[in-house]
């Protein structure tokens, strides 16, 4: 009887958001084969508990402060930007396509999908460092408007591999306060960049 109302409850909600194609599973949450766009609804926090889209997924423009009940699994892009989001907890983990979570309040990249298909977009938001960026990342990042921009800023290019190595090296330190200059140095010469003159607003250098 509880699983029947349960899933009354949860087909309304999907009347309501115009969700199509889904399956209901035996922990209340549910299963997409299609795309689920909660675009500019005013949402606090998402309607359900979502386990699988097999499209996209968007919540834009809401006033999210959690991601708790997003999908685990993403087959097509993934947009979380224009919230009030400060962390990534409950993100996505495998996102087929783009992932964009700018324009939010985020201090951190704890959380956020370690397997990414498409671009990474964390522009405009606060960090002060890059540690929970998914390893062996090679597509397009971007990065601008945050503090820790100018970091990257003195990178050409291949900046999924200079993510990597400055999470690392543990250039960045003390919750963004510090960078380790040998060590920020030694990324460089790892990617066998010439070393630029280094010069950061942003940080405490040592």
């Amino acid at each position: 009887m509880k699983f029947i109302k349960l899933s009354e409850e949860i087909n309304i909600i999907c009347r309501n958001y115009h969700i199509l194609n889904y399956t209901i599973n035996s922990d209340g949450s549910i299963d997409v084969d299609n795309d689920v766009d909660l675009y500019g609804r005013g949402l606090i926090k998402l309607p359900l508990n979502f386990g699988k889209v097999s499209g996209n997924f968007h919540c834009n423009e809401n006033k999210l402060t959690t991601l708790e009940g997003c999908p685990q699994s993403i087959g097509g892009d993934f947009s979380c930007m224009s919230n009030n989001l400060t962390t990534l907890e409950g993100s996505p983990q495998s996102v087929g396509g783009d992932f964009s979570c700018r324009n939010n309040r985020l201090i951190s990249l704890e959380g956020c999908p370690q397997s990414v298909g498409g671009y990474f977009n964390f522009r405009s938001n606060q960090l002060k460092d890059l540690y929970g960026f998914p390893e062996f990342f090679d597509g397009n990042v971007y990065y601008n408007l945050n503090p820790v921009s100018e970091i990257l800023y003195l990178f050409p290019n291949r900046l999924g591999k200079v993510i990597e190595l400055l999470n690392e090296y543990d250039v960045i330190q003390q919750n963004g306060k510090l960078v380790i200059l040998d060590r920020l140095e030694e990324v460089f010469h790892t990617l066998n960049i010439e070393v630029p003159e280094i010069s950061l607003k942003n940080y405490e250098v040592y």
